[in-house]
C-alpha cells in the first residue's frame, strides 16, 4: 500500500510503499507500461536519472526507480538481511506499481536480486535485463567483498582523492582511463561521493557472495537478456555469460569500451540494448 512521502536528497518528495516489514522510497517518471530499475550495492535509485530514465521515458515507458532497504525513509536499521529479503522487497514494489507482470532491469547486485525474484515469484516479471550479473561468487568476488567489509567496519575514511583514484581503476574501462577530459569528470564525481555515508551500504556488502545458483536459474522461464561489460574488473564478463548460458532461451550481449559502470560509461549502446529487448513481443 502507498504510505507517506519522504524527502529525497534533491529536496523533493518521493512516495513510499510499505512492504515486507519496511518502507521503500520510490520515484516514477513518464507514462506507459512500467519498467522497474534495480540498482547495485550501495547505490540509490537516483543513479538511473542521468541516462536510463530519459531514454526509457522517451521510448514510451513509465520508469520506476527505488532505494533498497538501508536507505531513506527508514535508514540503516543495523539488522542483517538477505538476498531473499531484498527479492521480497522488490516483489512488494512490483505488485504495488504494476497490475500485472512487469519489465525489470537490474545491475550488479540488483541483477542477482532480480534473478532470485525470478526463481521465487516468476509471475511478477514479464521481461528482465540483467547487467553485470553473476550466478556464483568466484574467488575474486569473495576477496573484494571481504575487503570492502573490512574497510567499512574499520571506520577508516580514505582521503577522497585516493578513494576516487581507486574507484576509477576498479570501475572504469581502459578507454575512459586514457581520456584525460572524460577521466577528470569521473574523478570529480568519485571524489564528491567518497565523502558520503556508507551506513546504507553496509547491510548489502557481502550479499553478492552467493553459492553456485546456476542450477536454480535453469528453472527460470522469463525472457531474459544478460549484458556484460567488456572491461569489467568487478564482474568479469565470463561470469555474466555463465548466467546467460544457464537460463533457458536467455540472450547475452557484451558492450565494449566500458567497465563495471558500463550503463553510465557507455549509456548509448546499453540503453539501445535494453530498449530493443524490452520492446520485443512476448513469446
Amino acid at each position: 500500500m502507498r504510505g507517506r512521502r519522504t524527502a529525497d536528497e534533491g529536496g523533493g518528495l518521493m512516495p513510499v510503499v510499505r512492504t515486507n516489514g519496511i518502507s521503500l522510497g520510490y520515484e516514477e517518471y513518464g507514462a506507459g507500461e512500467p519498467v522497474v530499475m534495480v540498482t547495485g550495492t550501495g547505490a540509490p535509485g537516483r543513479v538511473w536519472r542521468a541516462h536510463q530514465v530519459p531514454a526509457l521515458t522517451a521510448a514510451g515507458y513509465r520508469v520506476i526507480t527505488f532505494d533498497h532497504r538501508g536507505f531513506s525513509p527508514e535508514g540503516a536499521s543495523g539488522q542483517p538481511f538477505t538476498l531473499d529479503d531484498m527479492a521480497a522487497d522488490l516483489a512488494g514494489l512490483l505488485t504495488h506499481v504494476s497490475p500485472g507482470p512487469c519489465r525489470v532491469v537490474g545491475f550488479s547486485l540488483g541483477s542477482v536480486v532480480v534473478q532470485e525474484l525470478l526463481v521465487a515469484r516468476p509471475e511478477l516479471v514479464r521481461r528482465a535485463v540483467l547487467m553485470a550479473t553473476i550466478g556464483r561468487a568466484d574467488m575474486l568476488v569473495r576477496a573484494m567483498a571481504a575487503a570492502e567489509i573490512d574497510l567499512c567496519d574499520s571506520g577508516v575514511a580514505l582521503p577522497p582523492r585516493y578513494a576516487a583514484y581507486v574507484q576509477a581503476l576498479q570501475y572504469l574501462s581502459a578507454e575512459t582511463l586514457g581520456d584525460p577530459d572524460g577521466l577528470r569528470g569521473w574523478l570529480d564525481v568519485f571524489e564528491l561521493t567518497a565523502t558520503g555515508s556508507s551506513a546504507g551500504m553496509r547491510g548489502q556488502l557481502g550479499l553478492q557472495v552467493i553459492e553456485d545458483r546456476r542450477a536454480a536459474y535453469r528453472n527460470i522461464q522469463c525472457p531474459c537478456l544478460v549484458v556484460g561489460f567488456a572491461d569489467d574488473r568487478v564482474v568479469r564478463p565470463r561470469l555474466a555469460e555463465e548466467v546467460a548460458a544457464c537460463i533457458p532461451g536467455c540472450r547475452y550481449t557484451e558492450i565494449s569500451g566500458c567497465g563495471h559502470f558500463g550503463y553510465l560509461e557507455k549509456p548509448g549502446p546499453v540503453n539501445s540494448a535494453i530498449i530493443d529487448f524490452l520492446g520485443e513481443p512476448d513469446r
